[in-house]
Order: structure tokens, then C-alpha cells, then sequence
């Protein structure tokens, strides 16, 4: 038999200096039992997380699998209009960021933004809005305006820099292109060229400021050094040669507009005044292009954006105004502005820009690459799937009806590559062709469409042309989504099995609703045989069609899950008769609350004030089991809490409104909190603490009041205009570096750990805080604290006389000896809350299924040259901030309750597994871009946030069980 001197954790139990030692026996003997067991157990728990984890990856992947793969196919042949272009060269000028109702709406004074692009739009060219679609970023914009493809979401993993496949474009298919703005954007067309014909000149990485003097500089760079290149033309035979050549593009990427979007909002000054800029350069540009040709009237030039902007300067999503962008168009080849009396668009745009009687010529993004191929004749981009807005073109009939048919042939030819792949993989029993447009379907609108064009009825076959690519598109994405159904359909049923399968392990090994079941070996023989034949028909069929690895993943994956439920089946029929000799109205209402909770976290996906409603519900707990006639005064806090914290649901997202003075005032009040817990901690009695435990809080409060200093400081520099000081970028990633490091410096001891735990995660939640979000995890972490009080309350109603108190409760000893209270149904309504609370950190402060949702002005205290994946790191960290102080305080619950630390995270899994079916069924690939994109990040945030929990789990023990010892000499107390 152990005594309390061999193993340390027994002391937990010595409440206090009378407690009968009996007590302890109980104890000592499933400590031994458990000592013997804890290998075993630990390497089951080990395969278990570990299949969970990969399980769950596979489930995370294959959305983009099934709904963002590559859309581009290889193998087209060219297509090119062949009757002479109007233009010999073509200028693209793209003002990154730029809004259409900042270009087109007049300012207060009656006075147009940008003079010389409003006279253009009223005299000389023609004009509209260029409808993007999500995600509303640069690369993605860029490509869809050049290369006429939506891009896929794979590009995100590179930062939107690099090419994850290669694809044709404008640029590609001219003489020459030349380009100038930022490396962020030109190299990506330089590199997917063939041959050496696409020249770039950018700017460093570091100029991209968001907290420069003005970020309108980069985009006098470009004029500069466009207006130096041709200077230099001059004394430059070569060079003057190849201008002077046919089918030459000139693109000026002009980031400045988006970075002072980003740094000021587009409603301030500097954004206005950098579209006024921009104004004057292009009609530099413009000017000096013509004169340098002899006005010869061969050029044409294009003005439009990459994404817009919302109010608070953030693009990603699909808010309107970040998808609609403006369109502007003039010189050879183009229509002049066409007046008509009445024009009808289900917005009210055109009479709040004045424009009501100049005809408005909306396109989607990607028909601005053919309307510039044929422009200048070189052939359309092999992957656009744009098609020609004709009314831009100022040109004969005859030239209109080649250049459509052009572009049908050329999405035509996309299409039958996509069949011809299709149909190559796929058995020809099971294979089902696109049937409004078959093989000979094809030949006959061509054919028809030639005979037109020679009998020179123009609008009949330009008519039949728009048919056939609207047909091509729609047969295009049909072989593109055409194992959608299959690939859905067996993750589904992984799904569906995975959770069943997590249930029966809860019931079989943590209640006692089942008895011990023997195994048949001879049945469990025949069906392990039985389940990998079917696994092997499964392979074979997907091996004969030549199927991609990633298809057997997901098509194997249901065989070894639906195995693991059937050999179960002892266990489900055992609990089906048990719960059938129960009180069939109490299980059915057990499930309904049950059902009613998750489809409550569902519903809050949608809408964020669910959450508030959710925590005033939470906040009559105590009132409703009685546990306010035990414990008034944490009850009373518990509610006075919950009301605080479901303020924050209510309120704007977080970056529309920074107030900084308040994040300066979060940082005082977390400093007057941390002194009235040290002076509590040096009245205690000297057990419980040592001088290098108040040395850490010391270290923790002197980074508060640095953060403090650091935000307050970094504002008012930036606000000056007098970019990022030096020394607060180092103050700032040290902070950062220091919050991981300092609580496990600190006492082992929960409250105390917790409380470490708080201030050095606040310290870095400060620097990355612009507003009210500041007080969030201050709330948030007041309520975790309270939980943890009230939930020990809870503990009485199942008589466990053991109810040691808080301030002795060690962590580091009280892990081994939580795996023996079975699960009870108050256990669900635990993992409920956990769960709630989850989504409440994720959801309190704003939309982070919205990429819109983030605010770089966040990151600010860190870095301000643009870097995407440094800045998205930075605030996906304060997104995991939350998470992690409710992790842990669930962390403290499991080992204060007396549970295992792995039966109450499976029971978060069901739920958050359920959640996660819930969003798989309601993902869509139909309905406006910004339905679809929603659908999709939901279901991708909540299996993040399922593997997250699985992660966060190991992390929270980790935070709050391991201790540093800097020193040999520091003696530690363990009560």
C-alpha cells in the first residue's frame, strides 16, 4: 500500500488537519490500480485522439476537395478573333481597394472625386460595375481581371503569391507586357509566361506600409517610373522597336488606395485624397502615352479595381461594397458614352452618383479579359470563362459576331477537355454525359452559328454564340462538381459512423448504462472479413476508373469506422433494452434539450446575438437547479457575469469602431486587478506561495503596463504618420515571446496558475486589441473562474463528500487520480457549456467566418509592412487567445470534479462532431458568392475548431501541469 509520502497526490485529499484518515483508503487503493493500468490505458487513449485527429483531418480536407478543386484544364488549342483588332496596345490601370461608389458618388460639394475619370466617363469611354466575386482579395481579383478564371481557394496557401497551377492569361497571349506596382501581385503573371516577353519592376516588399508617412507614394513610384521608361525609350532603339510593336499591354498596379484603406478606413482623408492622385497620374499617363504614339489613336485604356472595401477597411468577403468595383474604359475600339432617359438596376446607385442618364454596363470580372483580348487581337486566355461584353465595343457587326464566336469556341474547347477527362475515368456503363450539349449538339451550334456570320446576320448568331458558352459554362461545372454527390455521400457516412462510434465508446467505458459484454471471436472474425471485402470492391472499383489517391480516402474511410460501430452491436442492443426499462419520456426529453442546445450553437453561426440570448439562460442556471440557495454569492456572480459577457454579441464587430482610450483603460484595470490578487497571495499563508512565484507575477504585470504603454504609444505614432517605433516592435514580440513562457514559471496551484495564465495571455491580447475587444477575455476569464467555483457546488448533488478546496488544489497532483467517477448526465450539460463558451470566444467579439472580420490595425503593434501570412498568424493568435482561457479553465473543471480528463472531451467532440454534419449538409454551391462562401466557412470553422479542441486539450494540461525550474535552489511547495 502507497503512503502519502510515496505518491504526493494523496495529499489532495488532506482538506484538513481533521479529516479521517479512512477517507484516504478508498483512494489509495485505486491509485495503485491506477499506477498498474496507466500504460494501457494511456496507449488507448493515444490511437484513439491520434485516429480522431486524422479522422477529422480527412473530414477538413475534403471540402476542398469536393468544392474548391482546381477548376483548369489543359490541352485547348488558342483561339483568336481573325479580323484586324481596333487597338494596337492596351493600358490596364488597377487601383487596388478602389470602391465604385468612391470613384463614381460626388463629394459633398457636388464635386467628382476624380475629375479627369468622371470626364472620361461622361465624354470619352464607356463605363459600369465589375462585379468580383469571393474571396475578395488581391491575387484572386488579379487573376479573374487578366487571366478571365475565378481562382480556386488553393492559392490561399501560398499567400496568393505564388502559382499553384499554372494558367494562361492577357499577359501570356500579348507581344509584350510591361509592369509595374507591387511584388505581391506582378510576378505571379511573369512567372506562368511562356517565353521572355513579360518584363516587371516593383518596389520592395517593405514599402508596403500600412504605417508610412503616405501610402500614395507607391503609386507615384509607378507613375514615376512609367513616365522615366519611356523617357528612356528614347535613346533606346530596342526598346522603342518593341513599343512601337502591335498587341503590347501596360499594367500599372496601383496598391496605394487599398493600403490607406486599410490604415485609415475608406470614408477618411487620405483614401480620398489617394484616389485624387491617382486621378491626376492616369491622366498623366494618358496624355504623355498619347503624345509619345502622335495621337494615332491605337490605344486603349481600362481603369478598374481588384475588390473593394468595407467601411472599416477590410476586403475577403462579399459585402457589396467589397465585390462591386468600378469599370471605366475609353480610347481605341471603345463605345463613347450612350445617353439614355431611364436605366433599371435593382439598386438605387445611379441616382446617388448622378449618373442616372449615362448607360451603366455592369460585367462580371473575369469578361474583362476577353473584352481585352479582343481589343488589342491576341486570343483569348485559354481557362477565361468570361464572355465578351459587346457593348463596350465600338466596332462593325461583322467584327462583334467573329469575336464571340471566338470566345464560344474557346469555352467550348475547355468543355470537351473536361468531358474527355471525365470520361476516360469513369466505366462507360456508369458514365452520363452533360445532354444539352452532346458531341453532335456542338457541331450543330458551331456550324450554325459559321453559316450566320457568312449570311451576314450578325445578331442571330451573336445570339447563338451567348447560348452556347452560357450551355459550355454550365456543362463545365457539371463534369467539374460531377463526383460531388459520390464524395459527399461517403464522408457523410464516415461522418455519421465516427460520432456513433464516439457515442458507443462513452457509453461502453464511461457509464454504467451497459453491462460487460463477451466477444464472439468467431463473429468478429467473420465480420472483420466480411468488411474488408467490401473494402477491397470498394478499391477496385476506384482503381479500374484510375480515380485520384485522395478518392480512396474517402470512399475506404466508412469500411474501418462502420466496422468499429457494428462490432459494438452487443453494446447498442444492451443499451437499447436498458434505456427501453427506463421512463421513455425522460430519455425522449433528455434528447430533445439536447437537440434544441446544438441546434441554439448552429443557429449561432448565423446570428450572434443567439449567443446573448444563450448566456442570460445561462445566467438563471443557478436559479433553476437550486444552486442558489447553496452558494449566493458565486451564483450572484455567475449572473452579474453572464449579463456582462452577453453585452459583447450585441456589439459592432470588432475594427469598425477602434477606441483605443479604452483598450488603455483594460490595461489599467488588469493592473488593478493584478494588485489586488498579489496582495491577497502575501496574505496567504506561506504554503502556498515562495518569492519566485511573486517575482513571475511581478514580470506578468510589468509586461501589462508595457502593453499598455506600447498601444497607447504605437496610436499616436501612427497617427502622425510617423510609421511603427522601433523600440515597441521589439517590446511587442518580446511580450509575445514571454506570454508562452512566463505561467509555466509560476505555482502549480489552480487559481494561482489560472490567474498567471490570464495576465500573460492579456498582456499580448493588448497589443493586438483596437477596441472594446480588449475587455473580452477579462470578462470571459472572470466568468471561467466563477465556473470552475460553481461547478464544485454542483459536485454536491451527487454526494461526493470529497470537495477539496481551490486554494489547495494542485494541478500537477491532481491528474492521476480523475479517472474514476463514471460519467452522469450533469456531465453532458458541462461539455454543453464548454462548447457554448467555445463558440462565444470565437463568435463574441465578431464574424470570424467572414474574412472581412479582421482588422490589420490589429497587428499594428507588431509589424506594418504587409505581410499576409505574418498578419493572418498574429490574428488568428488572438482569435486562439479566448479559446485557450476557456480551455483551460475546462481543464481545471475535469480535474476538480473528479473525471477523466478524455470522458468529457469525447462528449465535446459528439457535440461539436453533430454541429459539424449540421454545416456539412448545409454547404451549397448555388445562390449568390457570398451564401456559398458563408456555407463553406462554417463547416471549415467548426471542424477547426473540433481539431483545435482535440490539440487544445494537450495544450491547456500543458499550461497548466508543467512548471520551469530556472533554478536549483528554488524550493517548491506542493501544499
Amino acid at each position: 500500500m502507497l503512503t502519502a509520502k510515496q505518491h504526493p497526490s494523496l495529499e489532495l485529499h488532506r482538506i484538513s488537519e481533521n479529516t479521517d484518515k479512512l477517507m484516504i483508503l478508498p483512494f489509495l487503493e485505486m491509485e495503485c490500480w491506477t499506477l498498474l493500468c496507466q500504460p494501457a490505458v494511456a496507449m488507448g487513449i493515444s490511437v484513439f485522439v491520434l485516429a480522431g485527429l486524422l479522422v477529422h483531418c480527412v473530414f477538413l480536407v475534403s471540402i476542398f476537395d469536393i468544392y474548391f478543386s482546381s477548376p483548369l484544364v489543359h490541352g485547348m488549342t488558342p483561339q483568336q478573333t481573325p479580323l484586324p483588332p481596333p487597338a494596337k496596345r492596351l493600358v490596364l490601370f488597377v487601383a487596388d481597394g478602389l470602391r465604385a461608389d468612391s470613384l463614381y458618388e460626388l463629394n459633398s460639394n457636388s464635386t467628382p472625386p476624380a475629375p479627369y475619370l468622371r470626364s472620361i466617363l461622361e465624354n470619352n469611354g464607356s463605363w459600369g460595375i465589375s462585379h468580383t466575386r469571393v474571396p475578395t482579395e488581391s491575387r484572386p481579383g488579379h487573376v479573374a481581371l487578366i487571366a478571365g478564371f475565378y481562382e480556386d481557394v488553393s492559392a490561399v496557401a501560398k499567400g496568393w503569391k505564388e502559382n499553384p497551377v499554372e494558367f494562361d492569361s492577357v499577359f501570356n497571349e500579348s507581344k509584350y507586357t510591361w509592369s509595374w506596382g507591387s511584388p505581391d501581385i506582378l510576378p505571379m503573371f511573369a512567372k506562368g509566361a511562356t517565353g521572355d516577353h513579360v518584363y516587371t519592376f516593383c518596389y520592395t516588399a517593405e514599402s508596403e506600409d500600412f504605417g508610412a508617412q503616405d501610402a500614395a507614394e507607391l503609386d507615384m513610384w509607378v507613375f514615376d517610373h512609367v513616365k522615366s521608361f519611356f523617357n528612356s525609350s528614347r535613346s533606346n532603339q530596342t526598346l522603342f522597336s518593341a513599343l512601337n510593336e502591335e498587341k503590347v499591354v501596360l499594367f500599372l498596379h496601383l496598391l496605394g488606395i487599398d493600403t490607406n484603406g486599410h490604415a485609415h478606413r475608406p470614408n477618411s482623408r487620405e483614401y480620398k485624397e489617394n484616389i485624387k492622385k491617382v486621378d491626376e497620374g492616369i491622366k498623366e499617363i494618358a496624355l504623355m502615352i498619347d503624345n509619345f504614339y502622335g495621337n494615332d489613336g491605337k490605344t486603349t485604356f481600362i481603369l478598374t479595381s481588384d475588390h473593394g472595401m468595407t467601411d472599416w477597411g477590410t476586403h475577403g468577403a462579399g459585402h457589396p461594397s467589397e465585390t462591386l468595383t468600378p469599370l471605366i474604359v475609353w480610347g481605341a475600339g471603345v463605345n463613347y458614352p450612350q445617353r439614355v432617359s431611364s436605366q433599371k438596376f435593382e439598386d438605387n446607385l445611379l441616382k446617388e452618383w448622378k449618373l442616372e442618364n449615362l448607360k451603366r454596363l455592369d460585367v462580371s470580372q473575369a469578361d474583362v479579359a476577353p473584352l481585352m483580348a479582343s481589343l488589342i487581337g491576341v486570343p483569348f486566355p485559354l481557362n477565361s470563362v468570361g464572355t465578351l461584353p459587346l457593348e463596350y465595343l465600338n466596332n462593325s457587326a461583322h467584327f462583334k459576331a467573329e469575336s464571340m464566336f471566338t470566345n464560344a469556341v474557346q469555352i467550348v474547347e475547355q468543355f470537351k477537355v473536361k468531358m474527355s477527362q471525365k470520361r476516360e475515368t469513369t466505366l462507360s456503363f456508369l458514365f452520363t454525359p452533360f445532354k444539352p450539349l452532346s458531341d453532335s449538339e456542338q457541331i450543330n451550334y458551331l456550324k450554325k452559328a459559321r453559316l450566320y456570320i457568312q449570311q451576314q446576320k450578325y445578331d442571330e448568331a451573336i445570339s447563338l454564340c451567348k447560348t452556347l458558352i452560357n450551355l459550355a459554362l454550365e456543362g463545365l461545372s457539371y463534369y467539374h462538381t460531377y463526383d460531388r454527390l459520390f464524395l459527399g455521400l461517403s464522408i457523410a457516412m464516415s461522418f455519421v459512423g465516427w460520432t456513433t462510434y464516439v457515442i458507443l465508446v462513452i457509453i461502453k467505458t464511461h457509464t454504467n448504462l451497459t453491462k460487460a459484454v463477451q466477444t464472439n471471436n468467431k463473429e468478429s472474425t467473420v465480420l472483420f472479413y466480411g468488411f474488408a471485402f467490401v473494402g477491397m470492391i470498394i478499391a477496385f472499383f476506384l482503381l479500374i476508373q484510375t480515380c485520384p489517391w485522395t478518392y480512396y480516402i474517402y470512399c475506404l474511410l466508412p469500411v474501418p469506422v462502420w466496422y468499429a460501430v457494428v462490432k459494438e452491436l452487443p453494446v447498442i442492443q444492451d443499451l437499447a433494452a436498458n434505456l427501453l426499462s427506463h421512463n421513455m419520456v425522460q430519455s425522449v426529453g433528455f434528447i430533445f434539450i439536447c437537440i434544441l442546445g446544438i441546434e441554439i450553437l448552429v443557429f449561432s453561426f448565423f446570428y450572434r446575438s443567439t449567443l446573448t440570448l444563450g448566456l442570460l439562460v445561462f445566467a438563471g442556471w443557478p436559479v433553476i437547479t437550486q444552486l442558489w440557495a447553496q452558494a449566493k454569492t458565486n451564483a450572484s456572480i455567475w449572473t452579474l457575469l453572464c449579463v456582462l459577457l452577453a453585452i459583447f454579441p450585441l456589439m459592432p464587430v470588432v475594427g469598425r469602431e477602434p477606441n483605443i482610450p479604452l483598450v488603455i483603460a483594460t490595461g489599467l484595470l488588469t493592473l488593478l486587478i493584478s494588485c489586488f490578487s498579489l496582495a491577497s497571495l502575501c496574505k496567504t499563508k506561506n504554503k502556498y506561495r515562495n518569492k519566485e512565484d511573486l517575482k513571475v507575477y511581478f514580470y506578468q504585470m510589468l509586461s501589462i503596463a508595457l502593453s499598455t504603454y506600447v498601444v497607447s504609444s504605437t496610436h499616436d505614432s501612427l497617427k502622425n504618420k510617423q510609421g511603427l517605433p522601433l523600440l515597441n516592435q521589439i517590446i511587442s514580440w518580446m511580450t509575445l515571446v514571454s506570454s508562452s513562457v512566463l505561467p509555466l514559471l509560476s505555482s502549480t496551484f489552480l487559481i494561482q496558475r489560472l490567474f498567471s495564465i490570464l495576465l500573460s495571455l492579456m498582456s499580448t491580447y493588448l497589443l493586438l486589441s483596437t477596441g472594446y475587444e480588449a475587455l473580452f477575455p477579462l470578462v470571459l476569464s472572470g466568468l471561467m473562474f466563477v465556473w470552475i467555483n460553481m461547478e464544485q457546488e454542483a459536485l454536491q448533488r451527487y454526494g461526493l463528500s470529497l470537495k477539496p478546496k481551490l486554494a489547495v488544489f494542485n494541478f500537477t497532483y491532481a491528474t492521476d487520480i480523475t479517472q474514476f467517477r463514471q460519467l452522469h448526465l450533469d456531465d453532458v450539460r458541462r461539455s454543453f457549456f464548454f462548447v457554448f463558451f467555445i463558440v462565444t470566444a470565437f463568435f463574441g467579439t465578431g464574424n470570424i467566418a467572414s474574412v472581412n472580420s479582421f482588422d490589420p490595425a490589429s497587428v499594428y503593434c507588431f509589424l506594418t509592412v504587409f505581410s499576409p501570412f505574418m498578419m493572418g498568424s498574429l490574428l488568428l493568435l488572438k482569435v486562439v487567445i479566448p479559446f485557450v482561457l476557456v480551455s483551460c479553465a475546462f481543464e481545471a473543471i475535469q480535474v476538480t470534479t473528479q473525471l477523466s480528463s478524455k470522458s468529457l472531451l469525447l462528449l465535446v467532440l459528439v457535440i461539436s462532431d453533430i454541429m459539424a454534419l449540421h454545416f456539412f449538409f448545409l454547404v451549397k454551391d448555388y445562390g449568390s458568392w457570398l451564401d456559398i462562401g458563408t456555407s463553406i466557412s462554417h463547416y471549415v470553422l467548426v471542424m477547426s475548431l473540433t481539431i483545435f479542441m482535440m490539440l487544445m486539450n494537450g495544450l491547456a494540461q500543458l499550461l497548466t501541469t508543467q512548471r520551469l525550474q530556472l533554478s536549483r535552489g528554488t524550493k517548491h511547495h506542493s501544499t
